[in-house]
């Protein structure tokens, strides 16, 4: 019998600081060897990708107060074909927000909620502080201590889906 554990992180990023931050939570998670990770854009990831997995990382930026059009196009494509067949199952979140990020964190929790997945840890938000033009679109190089927390948040998801906690 197999059980090995599955992960499945999906993420979008303009300017770069998502996906950092979803390729750290893919190196924490990475470290547990009960556990297969698997990182898609959410442009390449879709309902047969959901419908295998047994936990998962949503991570994307802030975009004008909402998540980003490629993510809420993932949940577009994947949301009905997996209603009702994911219940239970664990998930947190990942948001790169130039101010604030809730918003972006509460659509992803209301769009988890109608799957009726379990979030494991309060949504993990990166403020870039970035308020002009010019530095909302710069592409972004997050800090050692906020990729430090995206690692450890992957570990710990990782890390209970291996024990059996979710």
């Amino acid at each position: 019998m197999n059980t090995t554990k599955s992960l499945l992180i999906v993420f979008h990023s303009m300017t770069g600081g998502t996906r950092q931050m979803a390729e750290a939570a893919c190196q924490g998670a990475a470290s547990e060897p009960g556990v297969t990770v698997q990182l898609r854009h959410a442009s390449q990831a879709g309902p047969d990708d959901v419908l295998a997995a047994d936990g998962f990382i949503f991570a994307t930026p802030e975009n004008l107060a909402a998540i980003s059009g490629q993510l809420k196009d993932f949940f577009d494509r994947s949301y009905y074909p997996a209603l009702d067949r994911l219940n239970g199952r664990p998930y947190a979140s990942l948001v790169c927000a130039g101010s604030d990020g809730h918003n972006a964190a509460r659509q992803i929790d209301r769009i988890a909620t109608g799957w009726r997945l379990k979030a494991i840890a309060e949504p993990l938000i990166v403020c870039t502080h970035a308020q002009t033009t010019p530095a909302i679109l710069a592409p972004k190089q997050l800090g050692e201590e906020a990729l430090a927390r995206c690692r450890a948040l992957g570990e710990a998801v990782a890390t209970g889906l291996a024990l059996g906690v979710f």
